[in-house]
């Protein structure tokens, strides 16, 4: 068998194509394979206009396809495309090769093991393995992305989250929008005001989703995200995170520390000092080392401990059955905080009192996980998954980048497409 038929065979061809010439490159490294046409090609190309018969017009000058190396060796692919006219309506049309991927420059194979490096490496690291240009790889990144975004549907989506994530420092966000039933990315975009929400809403209903068919959208306590939900979807009853209700009564805990570590005596500097991470824990996480601190200081009956204890009872209150339980406990939980903090010296426990007007405020929405179940776990998983997917696209020139490699990763988009 000749090289030619070789190459031939396991580049699948078929008979409307045939590889006439192959030769190695030894100064470059690079083996190159001519392609050209069969007259067979013709009795299956179609006019793209009216199906019409065809017949060869001419050529188009000699056209370069990246595709996978031979051995460790870069392989080209080289043609000159027919161009093909309809013998009814007259049009001109470039007949498309079948190695051809989205991208002009690559043939399907090298697309998807490009892909398939893109998800696990950064660009700059791909670019170098393969021997492209990271400006090449994201445009064809960018068509890859484009093409599956474009088929994807949202015609089930009832359940939303929406998060804020931030870009780089300098309140630089990016609001997502995730389907929480499928654990998919949806859309996202620049910015974390109500306007946001108008974007999503169009990008949903350009893929056969509906406005008034989502029922439940998981958030944190955003005023803006709140007004753009009441303007742009009638149905969906807001339901705030658990997880954003103890991430405040976290941070509150540690501004209680922070007070009374300034305020306090020097007793009370060596109690907390380091103690930062000690108050984030459950009581069943800490070490035997950490139960014995937590014990000594318990034992000096500091506010800290006190909020702690707060947070503690807080958290239990999502273990209630019901919603009409959850309540009751949540208003007896803001009456404690707030008649434990009018006997703190110098407002110590003010922060405490803040999560208790919070919980009050926002209550409806709080209680409405009891009915629907729904947590942003999905979304806070996102994090993680957002800062690997900057140390991906380390080196982006905008947030578009960024975005394109968000879907890529988190869309579950149906990738590669050809």
């Amino acid at each position: 068998m000749t090289p030619e038929r070789l190459f031939h065979e396991l580049l699948g061809l078929g008979l409307n194509w045939e590889v006439v010439e192959s030769r190695f490159e030894r100064e470059s490294g690079t083996v190159h394979l001519a392609v050209r046409e069969t007259p067979q090609l013709w009795d299956l190309v179609r006019c793209p206009k009216d199906t019409g018969l065809v017949f060869c017009y001419d050529h188009t000058e000699v056209l370069t396809w990246r595709h996978l190396n031979v051995f460790q060796h870069r392989c080209e692919i080289t043609c000159r495309l027919p161009r093909g006219k309809c013998r009814q309506c007259g049009h001109v049309f470039r007949v498309r090769p079948p190695w051809e991927g989205l991208s002009t420059h690559f043939t399907k194979e090298f697309e998807a093991f490009a892909l398939l490096l893109m998800r696990e490496m950064p660009m700059s690291k791909v670019a170098e393995l393969v021997g492209e240009t990271d400006t090449r790889l994201w445009r064809m990144l960018f068509r890859q992305v484009d093409a599956a975004y474009a088929q994807a549907d949202f015609s089930n989506v009832c359940c939303v989250g929406v998060d804020e994530l931030s870009v780089r420092k300098g309140h630089e966000y990016l609001s997502v929008f995730a389907d929480l039933v499928k654990k998919r990315v949806l859309f996202a975009t620049e910015g974390k005001d109500h306007g946001v929400w108008v974007k999503f809403i169009a990008a949903l209903e350009t893929h056969n989703g509906h406005r008034h068919a989502v029922t439940q959208v998981s958030m944190d306590m955003s005023p803006a995200y709140q007004k753009g939900v009441k303007e742009t979807c009638r149905n969906a009853q807001v339901v705030f995170d658990k997880f954003h209700v103890v991430m405040n009564v976290n941070k509150a805990v540690d501004l209680v520390r922070r007070a009374e570590v300034r305020l306090g005596g020097s007793g009370v500097w060596a109690a907390l000092h380091k103690s930062q991470w000690l108050w984030r824990k459950n009581p069943e996480s800490l070490t035997e080392k950490e139960t014995a601190r937590m014990a000594g200081i318990e034992e000096k009956s500091l506010h800290t401990a006190k909020a702690y204890q707060m947070r503690l009872v807080l958290q239990d209150i999502y273990r209630s059955p019901t919603a009409g339980v959850a309540r009751h406990r949540f208003r007896g939980w803001c009456r404690w905080v707030r008649w434990v903090a009018r006997k703190a010296p110098k407002n110590l426990l003010r922060s405490m009192v803040k999560v208790a007007d919070m919980v009050e405020k926002h209550l409806a929405g709080i209680l409405a996980h009891w009915k629907w179940g729904l947590t942003n776990a999905f979304m806070e998983g996102l994090n993680s998954v957002f800062s690997a997917t900057k140390r991906k696209a380390r080196g982006y020139r905008s947030t578009t980048h960024l975005i394109a490699m968000l879907y890529f990763t988190a869309a579950k988009l149906r990738l590669p497409q050809f």
